[in-house]
């Protein structure tokens, strides 16, 4: 009697996630897709990074957020991509919102299209995997949007007001006589207006967003990170004061130094501070936080010894 044998079907081995390759095809084929559909959005906003210092540091958000997607391609591959078509239904989505907001005039809208827009691509062609490992820089993304005029003024007149009460209540204490009606400054020398752009809005669009790529590469907490992030908002405000401060003693000084290349200087100058009171910051929550940890660690392991 004699038996045949069964074949065995045995399936390809899984390339290692050294060797897979990301769809370069098809993300360029989708890149390119939504850059041509984006395009006079896209356009307008690359104009206002250009004219509006407020938004100088778009130009990097998208840079940085690229770099940083590229360091974690790594993780991206460590399993296969799987298609996820609710990524498509919200490019279609985002599409819709970009018409609306384009006929209707609301940049603001049409802008955040195009981020949602990204986020749909990548879920649509990695699945709900690849936006976890690429959710960081793509919440980055939004730095490169300006905020809506509505919010923009409901932020800048209180940080206006904020910072011309602290310049008066300085150039007081060092013998400068002054004068304050809301966000105007009277000296003896020259009328100083404190208007947006020297709200400090500025460097705290700025800052939060350092402090959100800082935390990343120089600390892996999660909780640091949400600290840094909220520590950049009172090191923004009192570094901007600071700022209408020094502009105040400049000006009794020589009342060009109010104005002109050297105010620009001055900012760039408070802001590097600033950068720096961030990173201090952060060094001076890490001492605490080994401090309470190795006190923790002591006390733990002398219960343990007297347990024994």
């Amino acid at each position: 009697m004699s038996s045949v044998a069964n074949p065995v079907v045995t399936s390809a081995p899984e390339p290692p996630s050294s060797e897979r390759q990301p769809p370069w095809l098809m993300l360029g084929w989708f890149l390119g897709l939504l850059i041509l559909c984006y395009a006079p959005v896209l356009a307008r906003l690359v104009k206002q990074w250009n004219d509006d210092e407020d938004m100088g540091h778009g130009f990097f958000v998208p840079v940085i957020a690229a770099y940083i997607a590229w360091q974690d391609r790594d993780k991206l591959l460590g399993r296969p991509l799987q298609t996820n078509y609710l990524g498509l239904v919200i490019v279609i989505l985002a599409a819709i919102q970009m018409y609306i907001g384009t006929l209707g005039a609301e940049i603001f809208l049409a802008r955040t299209a195009f981020v949602e827009a990204v986020f749909g691509s990548v879920l649509f062609l990695g699945g709900t995997y690849a936006l976890r490992v690429l959710l960081f820089p793509l919440l980055l993304l939004c730095f490169m949007v300006p905020l809506p005029a509505v919010i923009y003024s409901q932020i800048t007149f209180p940080l206006q007001i904020f910072a011309s009460q602290v310049a008066a209540f300085s150039l007081e204490l060092v013998g400068i006589p002054v004068l304050r009606d809301g966000n105007v400054l009277e000296l003896p020398s020259q009328k100083l207006s404190v208007v947006e752009a020297c709200s400090g809005i500025r460097s705290l669009l700025s800052l939060t967003f350092l402090s959100l790529v800082y935390g990343y590469f120089f600390d892996k907490k999660p909780w640091m990170r949400i600290a840094l992030f909220l520590s950049t908002v009172p090191i923004a405000i009192v570094a901007n004061a600071g700022r209408v401060t020094l502009t105040g003693i400049m000006s009794e000084i020589n009342t060009d130094l109010a104005h002109g290349s050297a105010h620009t200087a001055s900012g760039w100058v408070i802001f590097m501070i600033a950068l720096a009171m961030m990173v201090v910051t952060h060094q001076l929550i890490n001492l605490v936080y080994k401090f309470f940890t190795q006190r923790s660690s002591s006390s733990s392991s002398k219960v343990q010894v007297e347990n024994a």
